[in-house]
């Protein structure tokens, strides 16, 4: 593979355009109508790719991997070896490690304009690399389906060893404008019953509980304000997905609303878990066009499977064995109601 360049690439199809880099597959920019058909950007980022490679935010807009999440103690074993991978947020290994997916550069396979325009990264992760075994083969596809809905599909095939693999879309969304504040009188409803409750060092205990009657209950519509002072910073939990309506094989996984725009976001996926993240680590940092991204200020919806799960037994297995394929789809759709 040639030596690529950061850069940005563009998806744009009259309605809605969307800015992504081959640096993390990261997407910088999203713009869309609100009810009144002013466009704003509805995502977290930067003008330029500069910080973003020196990671001046927390994994904005990126793909992480090659495991998504924290693994305890940044430890795991694996057909009877044991793995130590970087503790880069002690005492744990998080998204992949120092260098994860969210910080190499992929090579662009396919960009497609048109009505339906899409653009194709690959990404070669060898044996090794940040403590994983075996070569993993990576694609990530990201295409306009129609005026308002983007789809991205994940894959990765475990050349010669068997890994755990669980890629991460990591964006940070506002839906009344990247610029516009906190996202606390936006509302989220997730279809997950259950939750995986998290120890001191934000890993999950093991447990998979009901939401219930607790500040985590999003399973009917509700502003993310309401409770958020119970959970401590805020949210950044994994819940387990329901199987309920279904989309082009996908469930639904999560609702946002936002008053003032009227924007709405319904997010699908085939993956078992979905963390739900509320900035709460993001503190004044500047972003694009001068503005300043505080705590709260976006949301993250990263459908995933369950963090640590290499380590607990009863959760999804995340390993992929030799010639085996992992696949990870999301589609965002937007709309104004």
């Amino acid at each position: 593979m040639a030596d690529q360049k950061p850069q940005i690439f563009e998806l744009d199809n009259g309605t809605m355009q969307v800015k992504i880099t081959n640096l993390g597959c990261t997407i910088t920019s999203l713009s869309l109508p609100d009810k009144n058909g002013n466009l704003a950007d509805v995502v977290l980022g930067f003008d330029s790719v500069e910080p973003y490679l020196n990671r001046v935010a927390p994994y904005f807009g990126a793909i992480v991997g090659r495991v998504a999440n924290r693994i305890k103690d940044g430890k795991f074993t694996l057909n009877g070896v044991d793995y130590t991978l970087p503790v880069n947020r002690p005492p744990n290994s998080l998204h992949g490690g120092h260098k994860g997916f969210d910080i190499v550069v992929w090579e662009v396979a396919e960009y497609k304009k048109g009505e339906k325009p899409s653009i194709t990264f690959k990404y070669r992760s060898h044996d090794g690399e940040e403590g994983y075994p075996g070569d993993l083969s990576v694609t990530a596809t990201y295409t306009l389906t129609s005026t308002m809905t983007l789809r991205l599909d994940m894959e990765a095939v475990a050349e010669n060893k068997a890994t755990p693999v669980n890629l991460a879309q990591h964006t940070y969304w506002n839906l009344a404008g990247h610029n516009s504040g906190n996202i606390l009188d936006q509302s989220v409803q997730i279809w997950g019953s259950h939750f995986t409750p998290v120890d001191q060092n934000i890993v999950p205990t093991g447990e998979i509980l009901p939401v219930k009657g607790t500040p985590f209950d999003f399973t009917a519509e509700k502003k993310v304000g309401v409770s958020i002072h119970e959970v401590g910073l805020g949210y950044d939990h994994n819940y387990a997905l329901d199987c309920g309506e279904e989309k082009e094989g996908l469930k639904h996984a999560a609702k946002v609303k936002d008053p003032s725009s009227s924007r709405v976001l319904d997010l699908w996926t085939n993956t078992p878990g979905m963390q739900f993240y509320t900035a709460n680590y993001v503190n004044g940092i500047a972003g694009k066009g001068g503005a300043i991204y505080g705590k709260h200020s976006g949301l993250c919806l990263e459908t995933q499977g369950f963090p640590n799960a290499i380590n607990q037994p009863n959760f999804p297995s995340v390993v992929i064995q030799p010639g085996e394929k992992y696949e990870h789809t999301m589609l965002f759709e937007f709309s104004i109601e």
